[in-house]
């Protein structure tokens, strides 16, 4: 395997963000390893789908970027009441998704690519207007970009497709989902 690695770098934009007020033991408190082991599985779809090893890099790269980003914004209580209630309608949608997403891998050919993109799609327009007076016209790049490519119907069709060439990745995300969900972390 390739040395990329979704912890080192998820743990590289941390310190960036966060280098003005973070030691290093702050910095892994962001993310465990089970999350990590899901962003190398999204890491190796990517590069699966795309044949393309830098985009593939380049949208878990923008993921964690997004994650710790507003994950600052959250903890450093920047959030007004409106938009904490968007942020609690984002985590419902994106709960909604991740419980569908395990559905449709635990039952074989009970995938819908529409019911799926529409998930993806609704949380990318909620988180967008959660962080629109917080984040810059980059940010809703990234937002946009990761979105999008994880959206994409033939990703989509090649990732649930039994026995296909993601299936044993996609089996890995559903197992990691699951348990950040027993967990109460998702």
């Amino acid at each position: 395997m390739e040395s990329f690695s979704s912890k080192h770098m998820a743990m590289k934009a941390q310190k960036k963000i966060l280098s003005h007020m973070a030691s290093k033991s702050m910095v892994q408190m962001l993310i465990d390893d089970t999350s990590s082991e899901i962003l190398d599985e999204l890491y190796r779809i990517s590069k699966e789908h795309s044949g393309n090893r830098t985009e593939a890099q380049k949208v878990v790269k923008d993921l964690v970027k997004v994650v710790v980003k507003v994950g600052v914004l959250f903890r450093h209580n920047r959030f007004s009441k409106e938009e904490l209630s968007l942020a609690q309608d984002f985590k419902k949608k994106l709960h909604q998704g991740v419980m569908t997403a395990i559905s449709f891998q635990e039952v074989e050919f009970t995938f819908d690519k529409a019911v799926m993109t529409e998930l993806l799609t609704d949380c990318r327009d909620i988180l967008l207007k959660l962080v629109e007076k917080h984040l810059t016209l980059k940010s809703f790049g990234r937002i946009r970009h990761v979105f999008n490519h994880y959206s994409d119907p033939d990703l989509l069709t090649n990732l649930y497709t039994p026995g296909g060439p993601l299936w044993p990745n996609l089996t890995k995300i559903c197992n990691g989902l699951n348990k950040l969900v027993e967990e109460g972390k998702l």
